[in-house]
């Protein structure tokens, strides 16, 4: 074999996975088909659980000097309450960063060429190898061939890991909701403390969060149903969304628009099959959900471990490999199936039940419900968990 392990996608989920094998000795390959620094769509949110996985790797003071500056503050304004405060700490990680991904990706896959992994930048890997029993040895793209001991896809929504593993969908559901976002500057928090803020509007959604560089992204959302209307007329669309807001009018008009309007609909909702003979899936290859909840880049992080564990006792321990990463698999479903299911819940822009209203209006009324919640929301407390506690 050439590697070890080769990864297939040099992103939020790739680059950890290489980075953290290759510290533990293993030979591994990183391929990417794009270079890097390069952008991507992305909700840009490293939630504090993020943080803490990169103050583990020794990235996080690197990152934190990226540009971006830290989230003080979230507000999620409902209408009739909002719910205002920060999110608990996590040891020295604090606060939100929300990060390019010009500057986040660089230097995720920086740190996975430091500590040892081979990486291939403008690759494209174009299906597996395998040997006579089916099992899967390697990749192979224009040109080139290379063979691991396992092949791990982290290539995102339209994974060639994925498809030429038949790697099927599961607890799936469509795509609920379309976005778009544009970068702002001079577009200022209010009261001059760093704010992400959240309107709920019904059928829209409203949200700015402060990035790099001075930049404000401003997303809006609207249910699927209503995309091919939005789309139509997206500047139109846009700024009525906008202007549905009377808190933004005036900081709206006095900043300047800084880069185009961007945004998709494809933002389906599944688990797929992650583990095989030979394979392995992690971040939105494996599962993906929309971006409602901004817990992508986190979720990718913690699932990147997950999966190191597992490849790393899989490779030099006895339960063997392909057992240790359907464990994996097994686990990420756990720790993310509930995550999953309120993802969808919230992404169908139905109006909150009674019930959570009135729960919501309590926490927005609390300091210390307000912390627990956003704990909840970013994954420092599990959902079931908090959902338990607040219904005694």
């Amino acid at each position: 074999m050439d590697f070890d392990v080769i990864v297939v996608g040099a992103r939020c989920a790739g680059s950890p996975t290489a980075m953290l094998l290759a510290r533990r000795g293993h030979r591994v390959l990183v391929v990417d088909r794009a270079t890097f620094p390069s952008d991507a769509l992305s909700t840009h949110l490293i939630q504090v659980p993020g943080l803490a996985a990169l103050e583990r790797w020794g990235l996080r003071e690197a990152v934190e000097g990226a540009g971006a500056p830290p989230i003080e503050r979230f507000t999620m304004d409902f209408g009739p309450f909002a719910i205002s405060g920060a999110p608990p700490a996590e040891g020295v990680a604090a606060r939100p960063f929300c990060v390019r991904r010009t500057a986040l990706d660089a230097i995720l896959v920086g740190a996975a060429r430091a500590a040892g992994a081979e990486v291939r930048e403008g690759v494209t890997v174009e299906g597996l190898l395998r040997d006579g029993d089916g099992r899967v040895t390697g990749v192979r793209g224009e040109g080139f061939e290379a063979t691991a001991r396992i092949v791990v896809g982290a290539d995102g929504l339209r994974s060639v890991v994925a498809k030429d593993a038949g790697a099927a969908l599961y607890g799936d559901a469509p795509s609920l909701t379309a976005g778009y976002y544009a970068y702002y500057r001079g577009l200022e928090s209010p009261d001059g403390v760093v704010t992400a803020e959240i309107f709920q509007l019904g059928d829209r959604a409203v949200v700015l969060f402060p990035t790099n560089d001075g930049l404000t992204c401003v997303f809006v959302a609207c249910p699927i149903a209503q995309f091919h209307d939005f789309r139509g007329d997206v500047e139109g669309n846009y700024a009525e969304a906008l202007a549905r807001v009377p808190a933004l009018t005036a900081r709206i008009g006095g900043a300047q628009r800084a880069e185009r309007i961007r945004g998709t609909a494809d933002v389906p909702n599944f688990f797929r099959r992650s583990a095989g003979p030979g394979w392995a899936l992690v971040g939105d290859a494996g599962y993906h959900k929309d971006p409602v909840m901004a817990a992508g880049i986190t979720d990718a992080f913690v699932a990147a471990e997950m999966l190191t564990e597992a490849v790393h006792s899989g490779l030099f321990g006895e339960r063997g490999l392909d057992a240790a990463v359907e464990e994996y698999a097994a686990r990420r479903d756990a720790r993310f199936g509930p995550a999953l299911q309120l993802t969808c819940q919230l992404a169908s822009m139905e109006p909150p039940a009674p019930e959570m209203a009135a729960l919501l209006a309590r926490v927005a009324a609390s300091p210390q419900e307000t912390t627990r919640f956003f704990g909840m929301m970013q994954g420092s407390t599990p959902i079931p968990e908090y959902f338990a506690s607040v219904a005694e």
